[in-house]
């Protein structure tokens, strides 16, 4: 078996690309006056989202890591305020990434709901114990304790008009209260919902007011009355009501000077703009890239939870209840960007785009999210009916297609200017379609597999490049039905020529068919447990397969044997796919590990851990130097081959070591002792450093040379041959050398700076153990000297007699 012995190392750092992972999951979502920022609650943080790229600038957490349940940002956009589950208020200067007070509630529950005043001095607080706090934030004490609501108090809001001091609140008894914060009481009750209040908005004469409710109507209040001016029907549980400005030109929606309109954001998952006098519905959005026949079908899926108004930008900000945010032009409802808040499990993600400039997303849910590589833009596709189970990408990178757990499977066209729409959709399992291959040379046909055990061809007519407003979906039929496995089918796999298809199943075994007619070719049987993914090598006659028995092995296509089997995951092997031209193949496991296998010699060469849950999403891009994972912990990361460019720095770092090893050479016959010493220092190699000592003390005054250039090293410089010496000291060879840097640091620097060094407490506690024992070493040599001159002065004494006899003779 060929196979290439290239080593690909992929980066552990996973930095290249943001995790595309959850930074919204409920409450409201704040828009500074400027319009640059968003403010995402998201369990015990709050996310400062840049609105013009979507990335995070930075989060505001709680130390305590306990949910935050509430915030709400000051008009002035100095002041955030934060409320918990711990019942503590916390100020912060949101710029600055910290918090200057906190506070207890007094709430004896927590807090649902919250607001500023118009002058951003007072704070209001609606607690689940039916109470409302009011708070002074420059004095910072409690200024109004306001009973009398029913149950949570979910909805507060100041009148806008200074000089009347109100507050308007709404409980779980579905009646709006008016509170005179002079008396502290309750003056008023208005009463026309029969389902919980949701929104409230001041018209600009601030005498009349308009409410909404899940009761699927909107009031229209005279405040000065305290009565009902009209009741508008709106045909849905609404969530947001936005009053729109009449200084902005939005005769687009049929918006006229003449009377007040505003706009609602509910259950149907559109915006709706109504003229209040004559409660009609002068406006409605449509849904886009959906077909009308669908549209019936996805209501519901796409509610709207929140909406306000940018007035600077004259942009909406929408929240639908997948946590999706979208930002659409105020004045025409076009939808200008689009940010994925939640992904849920992620259980597929490819590369799309000609490029690879894209990459598709499929999640626990019926949409698909693309996402921009180069931006965190995000496009939404509805048209599923369930969730998306597999994806698969064509050839030229403009078409991928969908199958899902409603039985269909539909193809996506990507338009030049990275629109993707819905051209094509196909229909005829009796059961969830999990995976489908796409044909690799053209784009002429689709293998798809299902829960009912078989797999279908489907052929595809040529798709014209189209555009939204042309948008007709292609109903195809399938060519030929197969009875594949006697399980469940995982996956399929179509080879690089187009000539033969895969499939892995339940039953533990994968196939081999014949493309054109669906003819079995052999079977590939050795797995003790289900297959969860096959996969063609692009350059070898082989074929890759992942299992839960936990194992990837390797087979050969000509005669359906076992080649190689990789056991290293403590889980199943959910995915698998080859990398490095072949050589290699990557796979990942349901214990959120990928790991790295060299085909040639059975090596697992790096074991990648990022995930905390099953990796159900692999795949690689067209340049085979980047992978793309996904996993049920809602992360998707990008991962870069960074071969090339570790060989790169290695060889820079041997050249850069060479140049200095001469330099240092070169200063040491020089005798520059002190450059040699800092150059030795520099490259924090105690050997060397070691080295240019036993240098200098080889001089005719080397120790004095060597007091001279220690003590002219910096302190940092001296606190590392210090450091160093305590390594030497632990070699008798090397003591001498050692025990002469301490003594020069023990007679030229005050005891006052040595007890400044960083670890001398170690550095002696190390020395003197050793140090005792050359010390214990050198007498008992010395003894031992003493002793041996003894004896020779002995053996000379009673010799030299006979020495003498011999004379006379």
């Amino acid at each position: 078996m060929a196979v290439s012995s290239s080593s690909a190392s992929l980066k552990s750092n996973y930095a290249v690309f943001r995790k595309i992972e959850s930074f919204y999951t409920g409450g409201p979502i704040q828009v500074t006056q400027a319009g640059d920022y968003m403010f995402c609650a998201c369990g015990s943080k709050v996310n400062i989202v840049d609105i013009e790229t979507g990335d995070i600038v930075h989060s505001i957490e709680q130390d305590d890591e306990t949910e935050i349940t509430v915030f709400a940002l000051s008009n002035d956009d100095e002041i955030l305020v934060t409320g918990s589950q711990a019942l503590l208020l916390k100020q912060w200067d949101w710029l600055g990434n910290k918090c200057t007070r906190t506070w207890k509630a007094v709430h004896t529950a927590p807090v649902a709901s919250m607001i500023f005043d118009p002058s951003s001095t007072l704070l209001a607080t609606g607690g689940c114990d039916s109470t409302i706090k009011i708070w002074d934030i420059p004095r910072q004490y409690c200024t109004h304790n306001l009973k009398g609501s029913s149950g949570v108090v979910h909805l507060v809001k100041f009148h806008p008009d200074i000089s009347q001091p109100q507050l308007f609140s709404s409980s779980m008894d579905n009646s709006i209260r008016l509170w005179d914060l002079k008396s502290s009481q309750c003056v008023s009750q208005l009463d026309n919902h029969y389902s919980l209040v949701t929104s409230l908005s001041f018209c600009p004469d601030n005498e009349t007011l308009i409410s909404s409710g899940r009761d699927k109507i909107c009031t229209v209040w005279d405040l000065k009355a305290k009565k009902v001016k009209s009741t508008i029907p709106v045909y849905e549980t609404i969530e947001s009501v936005v009053l729109l400005p009449q200084e902005l030109d939005l005769s687009n929606l049929g918006v006229t000077k003449s009377s007040t309109h505003f706009l609602t954001a509910g259950s149907k998952g559109v915006l709706r703009v109504w003229d209040a006098s004559s409660a009609t519905c002068v406006h409605s959005q449509s849904l886009p890239h959906l077909p009308a026949e669908s549209k019936v079908d996805v209501i519901g899926q796409h509610s709207l939870m929140h909406c306000s108004l940018v007035p600077v930008k004259s942009e909406l900000v929408s929240v639908n209840v997948d946590r999706n945010i979208c930002l659409y032009d105020a004045q025409t409802l076009e939808l200008k960007k689009q940010f994925s808040g939640y992904n849920g499990e992620v259980l597929d993600v490819r590369f799309v785009g000609p490029k690879d400039s894209h990459i598709v997303v499929a999640t626990n849910s019926p949409q698909l999210k693309v996402f921009e590589l180069s931006s965190s833009n995000c496009q939404i596709l509805p048209g599923h009916s369930d969730i998306v189970l597999a994806l698969d990408v064509f050839r030229k990178g403009k078409l991928f297609a969908s199958c899902s757990k409603d039985k269909t499977f539909r193809i996506w066209q990507m338009t030049e200017d990275g629109q993707v729409l819905c051209v094509a959709q196909g229909m005829g399992h009796t059961h969830q379609v999990g995976a489908l291959a796409c044909s690799k040379t053209k784009e002429n046909f689709l293998i798809t597999a299902s829960q009912d055990r078989t797999m279908k061809v489907w052929l595809l007519p040529k798709f014209p490049t189209i555009n939204e407003k042309e948008n007709q979906i292609v109903v195809l039929q399938a060519r030929q039905t197969e009875v594949a496995h006697d399980k469940d089918v995982n996956s399929v796999a179509v080879s690089p020529n187009d000539k033969l298809v895969a499939t892995g199943s339940q039953d533990k075994t994968a196939k081999l068919w014949n493309c054109e007619n669906c003819v079995l070719l052999g079977v590939f049987s050795g797995h003790k447990r289900g297959i969860w993914c096959v996969q063609f090598s692009p350059v070898d006659q082989v074929l890759a397969t992942s299992s839960a028995d936990g194992t990837v092995k390797i087979w050969d296509l000509q005669d359906f044997s076992c080649l190689k089997t990789f056991e290293g995951h403590d889980a199943s092997v959910l995915k698998v796919i080859f990398v490095s031209e072949g050589g290699q193949v990557l796979s990942s496991g349901a214990d959120g590990l990928l790991k790295l296998w060299t085909i040639k010699n059975n090596e697992c060469v790096k074991t990648l851990d990022a995930h905390d849950n099953k990796v159900w999403a692999l795949d690689a891009n067209k340049k085979d130097d980047t992978v793309v994972t996904g996993s049920t912990d809602s992360k998707v990361l990008l991962w870069k081959d960074v071969t090339q460019t570790e060989l790169e720095e290695e060889q820079a770092k041997q050249e850069e070591q060479i140049l200095k090893d001469q330099e240092l050479a070169n200063l040491l016959h020089k005798k520059q002792f002190l450059k040699a010493l800092g150059l030795a220092l520099s490259l924090d190699r105690p050997h060397t450093v070691l080295t240019v000592i036993k240098a200098i003390l080889k001089e005719p005054r080397g120790k004095e040379d060597l007091a001279r250039n220690l003590m002219k090293l910096r302190k940092d410089q001296k606190e590392a041959v210090l450091k160093f010496s305590i390594t030497w000291n632990t070699n008798t060879r090397n003591c001498l050398e050692a025990q002469a840097v301490v003594e020069i640091l023990l007679k030229h620097e005050n005891p006052e700076d040595l007890l400044k060094y960083e670890g001398i407490k170690t550095a002696v506690e190390s020395l003197l153990p050793y140090t005792e024992r050359h010390f214990q070493r050198l007498g008992r040599l010395l003894q031992a000297s003493m002793f041996l001159d003894f004896m020779w002065q002995n053996m000379r004494l009673a010799e030299a007699p006979r020495w003498d006899e011999d004379m006379e003779t």
